[in-house]
């Protein structure tokens, strides 16, 4: 089975977990079977592999996520990065022409496009297994796969199909509806639609070429920032006239606020939080390291991370979003393919940050220009490389870095170190790469 897993957006709405980095599908709040906290991509991706083992998963996504997603899910996944924003068409017509020229799965085979974020239980897995092989036998060129309405949502779009049945020929699309313009069309037989579709790899490589002058997959990737933003819905799926949908009634929620997401957690509290017995449907969701303390509290969310504090009723944390956006600061805490790092300390010539190497991970060997570092290990061991120079550290050692040097440090276990950067100019930019033979 063929999959692509549209990973994108900052999730502002779940803001202060998620920034431009951490988008919500990588905050790790939901709980295995292990007892283990893991992320919607995790999650996603665990059982799809559990369904199919030898599933071809594909992740479109922003360069910007590749590091997490690699961190969160390894890097055997296949990632088709886009290298800038232009809605979804251009993102499933690269990941698709990814799948045929570098991952060389044929034009004839199906593959299943879905969002890597909603929050589902074992039958939507099984669904889209089903949707896969439909797609693969049917004359239809599109399949769908719409979800049972649960309630009349505002919030979807809605798919009217000819019948009844569990399979039927789509009639029409309509909108997002007011409420009860919604309950009618659910009385015609509607469901939402999720944006969960499959097709031949040969059908949308034959309509972009149509839309797109390109040549393959490398040929596209160094054209994307020229092609016009246009919607997968709008490009492709309402122009389609041989086009099918299959009735999923399973579990499915999209998690796109704190009021959805929580909803869908195990617990009340996540992370050191405490509710006296007058709370009442009250979440704290707490990556500090301090107690928060809720006293008679009810519809309440508080979440708290090193990127802010958010206190809001329930209901109000849908309208998150516009007040976020004119919050702007360092991105305090990211997951890298090697481990994470986390900010501890701004001030006007320093930056503190607690990194955590994972074993057998490293940085880049890398240089500045504009700043020095000075790394205390408290934890782990390792060994450090400066400037071809290698030497074994272990907790309490500190290693001096001057601008200009190169350097890495490579953990044989978990590697804990504090790195204080020191300088007028401290960006992310500044930075050079190496490789270690260099």
């Amino acid at each position: 089975m063929n999959i692509i897993l549209l990973s994108g957006g900052s999730g502002k709405r779940l803001w202060p977990l998620s920034n431009d980095i951490r988008s919500k599908q990588f905050i790790k709040i939901f709980k295995n079977s292990n007892g283990e906290y893991e992320s919607m991509l995790q999650r996603m991706y665990r059982n799809i592999k559990q369904i199919n083992k030898d599933s071809v998963v594909t992740v479109a996504t922003s360069k910007s996520q590749v590091s997490t997603i690699n961190n969160q899910i390894g890097e055997e996944v296949g990632i088709s990065i886009e290298p800038c924003r232009r809605d979804t068409f251009p993102a499933i017509v690269l990941a698709t022409a990814y799948l045929h020229d570098v991952m060389k799965i044929s034009s004839e085979e199906a593959v299943v496009v879905c969002p890597v974020d909603p929050y589902v239980e074992k039958e939507y897995f099984l669904a889209l297994e089903e949707l896969y092989n439909l797609a693969k036998s049917s004359d239809a060129n599109l399949s769908l796969m719409g979800i049972n309405p649960t309630y009349p949502s505002e919030k979807y779009g809605y798919i009217i199909p000819e019948s009844k049945e569990k399979i039927s020929k789509v009639q029409m699309f309509k909108e997002k509806p007011t409420v009860d313009v919604a309950k009618k069309y659910i009385e015609q037989g509607a469901i939402w639609n999720g944006g969960i579709f499959a097709y031949k790899i040969k059908y949308v490589l034959d309509i972009a070429h149509k839309l797109i002058e390109f040549d393959d997959y490398y040929d596209l990737y160094n054209k994307y920032e020229t092609l016009p933003k246009i919607s997968f819905d709008y490009a492709v799926v309402e122009k389609e006239s041989n086009i099918q949908v299959m009735r999923f009634n399973g579990e499915w929620k999209d998690l796109g606020t704190w009021n959805t997401l929580t909803e869908a957690m195990d617990e009340n509290v996540f992370g050191k939080g405490i509710l006296n017995d007058k709370c009442e449907n009250t979440h704290v969701i707490n990556e500090l390291n301090v107690p928060v303390l809720c006293m008679g509290l009810k519809d309440t969310i508080i979440a708290a991370s090193s990127e802010g504090i958010l206190v809001t009723d329930k209901e109000q944390s849908s309208y998150i979003k516009p007040y976020v956006e004119k919050i702007t600061g360092q991105v305090m805490f990211a997951e890298k393919s090697w481990g994470s790092y986390k900010v501890i300390d701004i001030q006007e010539e320093s930056l503190t940050v607690l990194v955590t190497l994972k074993p057998g991970h490293r940085m880049h060997y890398h240089s500045h220009d504009y700043r020095d570092e000075v790394w205390t290990v408290v934890s782990g061991k390792g060994k450090t490389i400066v400037d071809g120079m290698e030497q074994i550290v272990k907790p309490g050692d500190v290693i001096t870095l001057e601008a200009g040097c190169r350097h890495t440090i490579i953990a044989e276990t978990e590697l804990k170190v504090v790195e204080v950067q020191l300088g007028k100019e401290i960006s992310v930019n500044d930075k050079h790469k190496f490789t270690l033979e260099e």
